[in-house]
């Protein structure tokens, strides 16, 4: 059972520029984004992620997490929206699609998520981009954590963080 979550953030830690990740993205990062989810049973994200971010074709199913039940992805015939809060839409999502989920939420889910315990592992990539929108603090994403790896590709650092710290 792998449950990864991934976030790509600017310098600052914004996470969007110009209203989705798009503008602090690399292409290191897509690179390494879309391998990341190939191998992956599902993905899990919010219903902001979906109306912003380009999920209309994904390759494996797309569990949408909402209270809001306008479904943005209605031409993806992988998309599943849920009304359930984060852990539960991921409990659910382990039992109909597989046990490797790779949750590509914005930073409120993820939190919950790494707050409950339910995350195995984090895939963070910084790039040079600064001045987006809703900035996350990476510091404290990184501290859920035991163990971190850092590289650097292209300009792009990648935080590779496993082992999880014990309630």
């Amino acid at each position: 059972m792998s449950v990864v979550a991934t976030l790509v953030v600017g310098a600052d830690g914004s996470t969007s520029k110009d209203g989705n990740s798009r503008g602090v993205a690399s292409s290191a990062d897509r690179q390494t984004f879309l391998a990341r989810r190939r191998a992956a049973d599902c993905i899990l994200i919010g219903g902001a992620t979906a109306r912003v971010e380009p999920y209309q074709r994904t390759p494996v199913p797309v569990v949408v997490v909402s209270r809001s039940m306008i479904n943005a992805l209605a031409n993806n015939r992988l998309a599943h929206w849920w009304n359930l809060a984060p852990a539960q839409a991921l409990v659910k999502a382990q039992s109909k699609f597989g046990a490797n989920v790779l949750i590509e939420a914005g930073a409120s889910i993820i939190f919950s998520l790494l707050d409950d315990h339910l995350i195995h592992s984090l895939e963070l990539s910084v790039t040079e981009v600064v001045g987006g929108e809703d900035p996350v603090d990476i510091e404290k994403l990184l501290a859920y954590f035991d163990k971190v790896e850092k590289s650097v590709v292209d300009g792009t650092t990648f935080y590779s963080a496993s082992e999880p710290k014990k309630p």
